[in-house]
């Protein structure tokens, strides 16, 4: 399992000391401390002296959430290690709460307080948080072991929360009642549609997944695909699904770089890939994607963004999703993809769709999934400790998109020559 070599990282997990009886109640008082800067909804902390509430409800704020201490270490690591502490604490079984979502929340409207767990002795912690992290460049050797310590954990992993299409990405849901599958094919339908796909273009797609949105492209629309991925797991997977399709003619699946790709095609697609290239990188996947075009052509971005007024303090931080999910994995806000754009490519901004909502169910309806199946995610031989990081990790960004801390953009790009005609304003 390659998750293991993040599990036991020098930095990673590991048993934090057992602090004295006095260590322990100044630990626990500043971390109380950093509490009170709570104002939008309620956190009530339940440990062995009892309950203690943070923050307030509200008509505008009805959140509340319940933290149970099973140990006090927890203290510990909040204070010492931020906000990457306690997602820490979560996997260690330290705490536990009876909304996670609804947690993540609270903190992501109550900034002071976010901000409070950064401080203090924390801030000792993050240069170390911070080299661990520029040691996962995505290089073309990094970019694959990055990719491989999130995407290679198991072709029957992700088949365990995602549904039968595999799309790894946000959804698109028309209706509260609609369902995981049709909101996924949904997505790709709007994706096919704002391309203008027909039998005629030649569609490259950068980041192929496990190959759904080629398969669903070359099915529903009749245009030839070349889709590329540097993960052996969907590599393999992709190969057999356009096999299994017959599709072998119309679908091309490649296990290449996408700085190694040749050609000129009509169309470009990228659903979620660029969180994987770098802040280093963008330059050259941008420019990349330019030159790969036709001078008519069109390019379909879907892209999980930093709001532009964090990204300053987003760039020289390292969250608990870098750290412990995406290894090198990065964020870029919207100006730095316009500003790149402008720098270095002729592509221009034709429609923005902003669908991080959509992202919030969608992880919603993943979290259930996986959580219906622990027995058979115990089964592929995960341990409860990578079990808590993947249900920490599914309701931190879904609280992060319930309250647009972060958020997910369609963008279609198009070359100079391109003569679309505007989108209409609905496409349902």
């Amino acid at each position: 399992m390659q998750q293991e070599s993040i599990l036991s990282s020098p930095l990673g997990l590991s048993p934090a000391p057992t602090p004295s009886r006095r260590a322990d109640r100044w630990l626990r008082r500043a971390v109380f401390q950093r509490l009170q800067k709570l104002i939008h909804g309620c956190v009530t902390v339940a440990d062995t002296d009892g309950n203690h509430a943070f923050g307030q409800v509200s008509a505008s704020c009805p959140l509340r959430a319940t933290v149970t201490i099973h140990d006090p270490n927890a203290y510990q690591r909040l204070a010492l290690r931020g906000s990457i502490g306690v997602g820490e604490g979560y996997m260690a079984g330290e705490w536990s709460c009876d909304d996670l979502p609804a947690l993540v929340r609270i903190f992501v409207l109550n900034q002071d307080a976010l901000s409070e767990l950064e401080k203090g002795l924390t801030r000792l912690m993050m240069p170390l948080f911070r080299l661990w992290y520029a040691r996962r460049d995505n290089n073309r050797g990094g970019s694959r072991a990055n990719i491989a310590a999130h995407y290679d954990l198991g072709n029957e992993f992700y088949r365990l929360f995602l549904d039968d299409t595999l799309m790894y990405s946000a959804a698109i849901f028309p209706t509260p009642d609609t369902g995981l599958r049709e909101a996924s094919v949904a997505k790709m339908d709007r994706v096919c549609r704002k391309l203008e796909l027909n039998p005629g273009d030649h569609l490259l797609e950068i980041g192929a997944g496990w190959g759904g949105f080629a398969l669903y492209a070359a099915q529903h629309y009749g245009c030839r695909v070349t889709t590329t991925t540097i993960s052996q797991e969907q590599y393999q997977l992709a190969c057999n699904r356009v096999r299994e399709a017959g599709l072998e003619e119309r679908v091309t699946v490649l296990c290449q770089d996408y700085r190694d790709l040749h050609g000129s095609f009509d169309k470009l697609v990228s659903i979620e890939m660029i969180e994987a290239v770098g802040e280093r990188h963008l330059n050259t996947y941008f420019r990349t994607c330019a030159q790969l075009l036709k001078p008519h052509g069109m390019m379909l971005l879907q892209a999980i963004t930093v709001a532009d007024q964090k990204y300053a303090q987003y760039r020289n931080e390292v969250d608990f999703i870098r750290h412990y999910i995406f290894p090198g994995g990065f964020l870029p806000s919207l100006t730095a993809i316009a500003e790149t754009l402008g720098r270095v490519t002729d592509l221009r901004v034709f429609h923005l769709e902003d669908i991080g909502a959509h992202y919030a169910t969608t992880l919603s309806h993943w979290r259930e999934r996986f959580l219906g199946n622990l027995d058979r995610v115990r089964a592929l031989g995960f341990p409860d400790t990578f079990i808590r990081m993947w249900e920490y990790y599914l309701c931190y960004c879904e609280g992060g998109f319930r309250e647009r801390a972060i958020g997910t953009v369609q963008l279609l790009l198009t070359k100079p020559q391109c003569r679309r005609e505007p989108l209409t304003p609905v496409l349902v």
